[in-house]
């Protein structure tokens, strides 16, 4: 039974041979060619994706932030493939620009990647980098983007959101506001590590140094301590600084001026939202003692008030 069903059997398999489709062959044959293309696209993305974050790595290992064009921009943030968070510091740092917010953004912002690169969590998974608008003007005419700083987090998939934009103006940009924003938006916890910064102790040393000089040599004589007449005087100077935004001007360091770039004017330019330098200037002349000597000459100092206001409207 063994010997005679043998070629029953292949027989069986021979007749279900002859009845395949005869155009199956060219079909089977393009779906070959076409698991093989897929695997090699596949292989040539991982090869291009690898060559990409080798270079990243490379440049991180240099800088911190590396800078980018316009070519660059576009090679490891716009096109894919990409498995990486890219942080984005839009910037003008140019001398002409005079942009002294964008180096005070700039401070921060170096201070936030040397954190993350000098960190244990270092890995390929987040990177920083940076566009100046004198190296990479298409990039701000590409986004549609005429302010700067702007902080931006482009993800592995898809396109940026809303929130991927950092609210500059209600936050700010202390390293520590980032930091939080990026955690936010990577998963990535950062902690911040500034420097130490010996200035402060430098100036309180010399100022009680020389406080303590004047006592030393003045200390058969210490009336002028007692002195109503000095302190209020200091007090009043102290007074008249808060109230002028000389504080102000020293945390933020506006220019004296801002400067339109379309057609030369000064003082008002409505793309900034900040006081200028001149009007810092005008409030103690309207607020100071000096100012009171205009009731005699039949002005009041409100005047010089309203004037600082109106031309703060119309900069907007």
């Amino acid at each position: 039974m063994g010997a005679r069903g043998a070629p029953s059997r292949r027989r069986q398999a021979g007749r279900r041979l002859r009845y395949l489709p005869t155009g199956s062959f060219p079909f089977l044959l393009l779906l070959l060619l076409l698991c093989i293309q897929l695997g090699g696209g596949q292989k040539k993305k991982e090869n291009l994706l690898a060559e990409k974050v080798e270079q990243l790595m490379e440049w991180s290992s240099r800088r911190s932030i590396f800078r980018m064009n316009g070519d660059k921009f576009r090679k490891f943030i716009k096109a894919p493939p990409r498995n990486y968070s890219m942080i984005v510091m839009f910037t003008a740092l140019q001398p002409q620009r005079q942009c002294s917010v964008c180096r005070q953004a700039n401070e921060e912002y170096q201070i936030l990647a040397n954190s993350w690169r000098y960190s244990s969590a270092f890995c390929n998974k987040l990177f920083f980098s940076m566009v100046d608008y004198d190296e990479g003007s298409d990039v701000f005419q590409q986004l549609n983007m005429n302010s700067a700083p702007t902080f931006m987090h482009f993800p592995p998939k898809g396109r940026p959101k809303r929130a991927d934009t950092f609210d500059l103006q209600r936050i700010g940009f202390a390293a520590e506001q980032l930091a939080k924003w990026i955690a936010d938006r990577t998963d990535v916890h950062i902690r911040v590590f500034r420097p130490p910064n010996y200035s402060g102790t430098i100036a309180l040393a010399l100022l009680v140094s020389l406080v303590g000089g004047l006592l030393y040599l003045r200390r058969n004589n210490l009336e002028f301590i007692y002195n109503k007449t000095g302190w209020a005087m200091v007090s009043l100077c102290i007074v008249f600084a808060m109230t002028s935004g000389q504080m102000w001007n020293h945390i933020r360091g506006p220019p004296y001026a801002h400067k339109n770039p379309h057609n030369g004017q000064v003082l008002a330019f409505g793309r900034a939202p900040c006081l200028d330098l001149w009007r810092l200037l005008l409030l103690p002349c309207a607020f100071s003692p000096p100012s009171f000597d205009f009731h005699h000459h039949g002005v009041h100092s409100s005047i010089l008030s309203s004037l600082i206001l109106i031309t703060s409207f119309r900069s907007q």
